[in-house]
């Protein structure tokens, strides 16, 4: 019987689908992500299962979208922000995965691999923490959504003990993983590597971010013009502060701490013998935050970013390197999302025929090695206000075309996302007959999922709305 392969899931905090190299960035650096990227296949058209992140971890562990599994909007452990005083109430939504849910870890575990978390979970308090869903080992996961003490030690996270003063999160949490991987665990890994980089607080090592700051004075310059002498295009909210250009120099220096701790991962795989052999994922849990919190990243020419169902907050960078079955140098144009891991990894170890019944991914597998998959639509179910300027909504994707419709006056708005990624021109009026295919595909599928939407706020003053 074949060596089943180890599986190394990286997953990024907020990076946004252009904050890579090789996703087209020309001010962020990113050698050692940008080499493995070439190694393996990139994924243009990828999705992450929700705008915000807590949504997007509960799907990729269980394999449904986040409506099914009940978690929809990142997990507010005091409850100090939901609901907002707006048009309408948030809906329900719950704060852990439903135990006795099979998780990814679980079903890995089954097939006899050593099960590790490293990094952020944000998926419950601690009856709720990766022990109780199939992961044999959690370093540093807890209820938090970032880093509350910020990135340099002191952490004040319980689950990780504390390093000597100073040491940085992010290099923390790649020797945690280094540590597994070099353990002489015979088993095949399961490693869900989730970094709190690059949440806020936006935070950085000064000779990293001194790496960038002659860098970022030009662009930055650039990007004041943009702001002040040039109109800003009539689909962007006035309200909203945005980055319009990639320029913040300390983002950018998380992001080139993030490269560097990813070439020394690699260089333990390599020296453990285990590289030629270990299936390696990159993505991250929504769009970047590009819209409120400072700004950090620019998302276009895809539209707004984090907590938003327009392209910038759902769109993510997404790449497999796998040497074994991969080509390198490859790219798929297929749309692929976050429910799609749970059974490829399963297609891909030969355990697809033990996927759970109710997974609602379908394996990646035939795109890895060259094949075509069948059309499929996709679904996001957000019923909720964004704390970066979002308001409640659905969205289905289907082949070229995009629907979103807005639960404050259900509007329906309609893109041809493959040609307006920036989703300018709402076609809604031009393709009637679309808008209610798409309408009817999505409140089928809401309907089956169980999705829970948001009521009317009866005290609601609508004077209160500031003028445009």
């Amino acid at each position: 019987m074949p060596e089943k392969p180890n599986i190394l899931f990286i997953l990024l905090d907020d990076m946004g689908w252009k904050d890579l190299g090789c996703t087209g960035s020309t001010f962020y650096e990113t050698p050692n992500i940008d080499r493995l990227a070439r190694g393996g296949m990139l994924f243009p058209n990828a999705y992450a299962a929700c705008p915000v992140c807590s949504p997007s971890r509960a799907s990729y562990l269980t394999g449904k979208y986040p409506a099914r599994v009940g978690v929809t909007d990142w997990i507010d452990m005091t409850g100090d922000f939901h609901p907002l005083k707006a048009r309408l109430i948030d809906a329900p939504y719950r704060k852990h995965i439903p135990l006795g849910e099979k998780t990814l870890a679980d079903s890995l575990h089954e097939e006899g691999y050593a099960t590790w978390h490293v990094g952020k979970w944000h998926l419950g308090s601690e009856e709720y923490y990766p022990e109780h869903y199939g992961f044999e080992k959690n370093i540093g996961g807890c209820s938090w959504g970032h880093p509350h003490q910020g990135y340099f030690s002191p952490y004040g996270i319980h689950t990780l003990p504390e390093g000597p003063e100073g040491e940085y999160l992010t290099d923390r949490i790649t020797d945690e993983a280094i540590r597994l991987i070099e353990s002489g665990e015979e088993r095949p890994f399961f490693l869900s590597l989730c970094h709190y980089t690059v949440h806020t607080p936006i935070q950085a090592k000064q000779k990293d971010i001194d790496r960038f700051l002659e860098k970022a004075k030009a662009i930055e310059e650039k990007e004041q013009a943009l702001v002040t002498g040039e109109p800003i295009p009539s689909h962007l909210d006035q309200r909203v502060i945005r980055r319009m250009v990639q320029s913040n120099a300390t983002y950018a220096a998380m992001i080139w701490n993030l490269d560097e701790n990813i070439g020394r991962l690699m260089e333990a795989l390599e020296r453990s013998g285990k590289a030629d052999n270990t299936i390696v994922v990159f993505t991250s849990d929504n769009g970047g935050l590009a819209t409120a919190e400072g700004s950090p990243t620019c998302n276009l020419p895809a539209r707004e970013g984090k907590g938003w169902m327009y392209e910038g907050g759902t769109r993510v960078p997404l790449f497999v390197w796998y040497p074994k079955l991969v080509q390198a140098n490859t790219c798929c144009r297929t749309a692929v999302t976050t429910p799609d891991f749970y059974p490829t990894f399963m297609d891909l170890i030969g355990a697809a025929e033990r996927t759970p019944k109710d997974v609602e991914g379908v394996s990646l597998l035939p795109l890895l090695q060259g094949e075509p998959i069948a059309e499929r639509a996709m679904y996001w179910h957000y019923p909720h206000y964004g704390n970066q300027g979002g308001t409640p909504g659905a969205s289905v994707v289907l082949g070229r075309w995009k629907l979103i419709e807005f639960f404050e006056d259900h509007r329906c708005e309609l893109y041809d996302i493959e040609t307006d990624l920036s989703e300018r021109n709402n076609v809604a009026a031009r393709h009637p007959e679309k808008v209610e295919k798409l309408r009817e595909m999505l409140h089928a599928w809401q309907d089956s999922a169980g999705a829970l939407f948001p009521a009317v706020n009866e005290d609601w003053d609508e004077s209160l709305v500031p003028a445009t």
